[in-house]
């Protein structure tokens, strides 16, 4: 089922504030608050059922470290396909992301590629298109979480729809659908 924008912050108003930020990261917990607590206490239950998911196709991905990086303070079921590294390119790391929205019926995959340079670590976020490296384990990780739950890919032009809520880190005008629904900080990674 295709979501519009609409729907989709209509979804989402009930899980993250509107409120000041300082009211929401203050002592106050918000009703938003509340609910997403709730539902991660739900979804959690099913934890076990995302790592089958994770464990049934990690053969099928012998080049990467496939892993579990869901983190109950995002909105979504989170995997990690960390390329294994490149000798000719050691201070060059990259990751395909895959996400499972616990908000709604929707997934995305995106890319982060990392770089080292001895004194600070710097990097770069990828969305469709992904870079030619990446398009294979995103393309798995597409195909096995459309069949397995049921979720369609949210196109682009919608996870850029700006909206008026708070998603640690971000706050309006720099939110979207994408971060209420994934993650607020995409490029956070174990």
């Amino acid at each position: 089922m295709k979501l519009s924008a609409e729907q989709l912050l209509a979804i989402v108003r009930d899980y993250w504030p509107s409120e000041d930020l300082d009211a929401y990261c203050g002592f106050k917990r918000t009703p938003e608050q509340e609910r997403f607590d709730e539902l991660w206490k739900r979804e959690l239950e099913k934890i076990d059922r995302w790592r089958a998911f994770l464990a049934s196709f990690r053969a099928e991905l012998p080049e990467f470290t496939l892993s579990d990086i869901t983190a109950p303070v995002d909105a979504s079921f989170r995997c990690g396909a960390y390329a294994k590294a490149d000798p000719q390119q050691p201070q060059r790391e990259w990751v395909v992301v895959g996400c499972l929205s616990i908000l709604a019926p929707v997934y995305t995959v995106y890319g982060v590629q990392y770089t080292d340079d001895g004194k600070k670590r710097s990097h770069e976020l990828f969305f469709e298109p992904l870079p030619p490296k990446m398009r294979a384990p995103a393309d798995l990780i597409a195909r096995r979480i459309e069949a397995r739950f049921e979720a369609t890919a949210l196109p682009r032009e919608l996870a850029e729809t700006p909206i008026p809520l708070y998603v640690e880190p971000r706050k309006p005008p720099d939110t979207t659908l994408f971060h209420a629904l994934f993650i607020g900080d995409p490029e956070r990674l174990p």
